[in-house]
């Protein structure tokens, strides 16, 4: 009886850290780039964020001649209302991190400092959003927790940034239907000022016709 009753929790164990798995792979919670950086131009990496999520990023310059020639880049990183949230210069790697504000585009843009424009480089950025960006080791030693216990955190986690960006798309697909019927009801008041100009013109088209006519004594 024990065993069978071992066996079902474990089932259910296996079930669970399933389930935590598939739901933290569904999230867009991390992305490791691999941007080359021409010698003058800019290049721009965007994470469509909404409100209240903590991103924390590390980049670096990978440089595969003389470590002590390596090139300096400048770094910044934008909000979508265009406030700066980091800004470095003349360094070889570095961390931001910030909380959003707002829902939109953030975007970070990276370049090569002036002294390095003759030569080209490649920056290794990691970025994190959410869940990916909780120190979980810090949340275990704190709360005492470890194993299953640490997964299933985890799973409530994620279940709680799904539930966010459900409402997050559910005010967003409200604002675009409000945009949609907006702009429908402007096609149509277009519509009808333009049949009625229409037949406006047509009206004092045939009146000019006829008043000529009638001069010419046609008709």
């Amino acid at each position: 009886m024990g065993t069978r009753d071992d066996a079902v929790n474990l089932r259910a164990i296996a079930v669970l850290l399933c389930s935590a798995w598939i739901l933290a792979a569904g999230l867009p919670t991390a992305a490791a780039l691999w941007l080359s950086l021409p010698p003058s131009a800019t290049k721009c990496v965007s994470e469509e964020i909404h409100a209240g999520v903590v991103a924390l990023a590390d980049y670096a310059v990978v440089h595969d001649d003389d470590p002590q020639s390596m090139p300096t880049i400048s770094a910044k990183v934008t909000a979508p209302n265009g406030d700066t949230l980091h800004h470095k210069e003349n360094v070889t790697m570095g961390q931001f991190a910030f909380t959003t504000n707002e829902p939109g585009t953030y975007l970070a843009c990276f370049w090569l400092d002036g002294a390095n424009k003759g030569i080209g480089t490649s920056v290794s950025i990691n970025w994190k959003i959410g869940i990916a960006a909780k120190d979980w080791e810090s949340v275990a030693k704190k709360e005492k927790i470890e194993g299953l216990e640490l997964e299933l955190r985890k799973l409530e986690e994620a279940v709680e940034v799904i539930h966010e960006n459900l409402l997050y798309l559910r005010s967003r697909e409200a604002g675009m239907r409000d945009v949609s019927e907006r702009t429908n009801g402007r096609v149509a008041l277009f519509s009808i000022m333009s049949l009625f100009l229409c037949i406006v013109a047509s009206v004092l088209q045939l009146r000019h016709l006829k008043g000529y006519f009638h001069k010419k004594k046609l008709i």
